[in-house]
């Protein structure tokens, strides 16, 4: 209800700070399309994958990548974390 007494009425300030978390989930630098030739080496590297994400932080983020259960046991192929470098 309005009111006309003064008395009643108070005033104050409020700081309002809206956060921006999280609202582009991560994705992949580039598409890649990957070949391996037959006569591949063990050891061989045949790509490398790298993700960015637009909420970067001032530190950047730091991306794990996992290959799926069924390759994972599939010893022809590994993963390697690069540090980054």
């Amino acid at each position: 209800f309005p009111t006309e007494n003064p008395a009643q009425i108070g005033r104050g300030y409020v700081a309002i700070t809206i956060l921006d978390i999280n609202d582009n989930a991560p994705e992949f630098a580039m598409e890649y399309e990957t070949t391996v030739c037959e006569n591949a080496q063990p050891g061989q590297v045949i790509q490398k994958i790298s993700a960015v994400d637009k909420d970067d932080p001032p530190n950047g983020h730091q991306f794990y990548f996992s290959l799926t259960a069924e390759a994972a046991n599939n010893h022809n192929f590994t993963l390697q974390d690069n540090k980054g470098k």
